[in-house]
């Protein structure tokens, strides 16, 4: 019998009257998996302090999973806060997910669908961002629906990443505007991020939406301040801001962590348990291509986490590990699932200590990882295993 054969025959055997047995429940997670925390209270501080700043609504970014913290863990805390006006994703998946969880406030989906998609996404009163002529998509959605469309255009002021260009934005918002069962709920834009530059995007976008003022068309509400435009731009907030990184307490670049402009606290943390001890004698070695040789004698400790999990393998580069009260040095290399950490010459940890990689406490917040190997602090959130579990704290 060969593999097709085989295949047909097993799919029919239900239907014969032949039990199959059925997949076993996953089993749950070991308690020296590693786990990501998302701290409720700090997410709730850092949205407040965003507000204080900038003195316009937020448009809630919890796009990618929730940076790592879980898409809908994120939306619980934030929703209910009356600083938030909305929240943005770019997956339909994570959109649906929001509506499925009972999330009622506006929910921007930035990513791109089938035509297909938008009856439901209508449907679901979730709000689309558009950037090329499908207006006659839109209206025949409106009408399956049975439900207005609201729709945000997007507009490319340089970035030259999606979005229609500034110079022929103007005909295609108005025939949103006009279309029949849509409504233009706002226009948006994304800066580069380049300091100089983005003023004259700014200026692109303003002069805009002067035009569309002086031919008689709402815009909706204006929006183009991500996180990072926070800390240069105080005149880009407009109508509503649109973080992401800043809502997790995580400074986009090491100097606005001094910049004083805003106080942010991590909400997000990654952990685990130590899930073995041991002493190298000089001349032993831990890690692939022996990484580490040991000059002395030495006490290592194994944690079950590695690349797959989310820790970067640039972390091995002079990241450290809080465990207790002391933080200690990734040596060797970071592997798909393990990480060797350098105790001391004293037995200083056990099996089954608790072990940080980044949390919310000075010295192993993200930005304090990301600085010492070199990585990104993107990549220490938003490449987080969606598998971990996710533990909701601080509520």
């Amino acid at each position: 019998m060969n593999r097709r054969t085989f295949l047909k025959s097993t799919a029919a055997l239900p239907a014969l009257g032949v039990q199959v047995a059925k997949r076993p429940e996953p089993a749950p997670h070991s308690s020296f998996d590693p786990w990501v925390e998302v701290h409720a209270g700090h997410l709730r501080s850092n949205a407040s302090a965003v507000h204080k700043l900038c003195g316009v609504p937020i448009l809630a970014v919890i796009k990618n999973n929730g940076y790592g913290a879980g898409v809908v863990n994120v939306a619980r805390v934030l929703e209910p806060l009356d600083v938030i006006n909305g929240l943005a994703v770019v997956k339909l998946q994570e959109a649906l997910a929001l509506r499925e969880a009972g999330i009622r406030k506006p929910v921007l989906l930035m990513g791109p669908v089938e035509a297909e998609d938008l009856v439901e996404i209508a449907r679901r009163e979730i709000t689309f961002m558009a950037y090329t002529p499908i207006v006659g998509m839109l209206e025949r959605a409106a009408a399956a629906s049975g439900r207005t469309m609201t729709v945000h255009v997007c507009v490319d002021t340089g970035l030259g990443r999606v979005g229609v260009p500034h110079g022929e934005a103007l005909p295609v918002i108005r025939d949103v505007a006009r279309a029949r069962g849509v409504r233009l709920g706002g226009v948006m834009m994304t800066f580069t991020e380049d300091e100089a530059f983005d003023r004259e995007q700014l200026r692109r976008f303003r002069a805009l939406a002067a035009k569309l003022k002086g031919v008689g068309i709402s815009s909706g509400v204006l929006h183009a301040a991500s996180s990072y435009t926070l800390f240069q731009h105080g005149d880009a907030f407009l109508d509503m801001v649109r973080p992401g990184m800043a809502l997790y307490g995580i400074y986009p670049e090491p100097r606005f962590r001094s910049s004083g402009v805003i106080d942010l606290t991590p909400a997000i943390a990654l952990k685990a348990r130590v899930a073995y001890v041991k002493q190298l004698q000089p001349g032993d070695s831990a890690g692939y291509n022996r990484g580490y040789v040991a000059e002395r004698h030495v006490w290592i400790a194994t944690l079950p986490t590695g690349h797959a999990d989310g820790l970067p393998r640039i972390a091995a580069k002079g990241g450290r590990v809080r465990i207790g009260d002391a933080l200690y040095p990734i040596i060797a290399s970071v592997s798909a699932s393990h990480t060797i950490v350098e105790i001391g010459v004293e037995r200083r940890v056990e099996i089954g200590d608790e072990a940080t990689l980044f949390d919310w406490t000075d010295g192993s917040r993200p930005e304090d990882l990301a600085q010492a190997c070199g990585a990104s602090v993107y990549d220490l959130t938003m490449h987080l295993n969606p598998l971990l579990p996710r533990r909701v704290v601080g509520a």
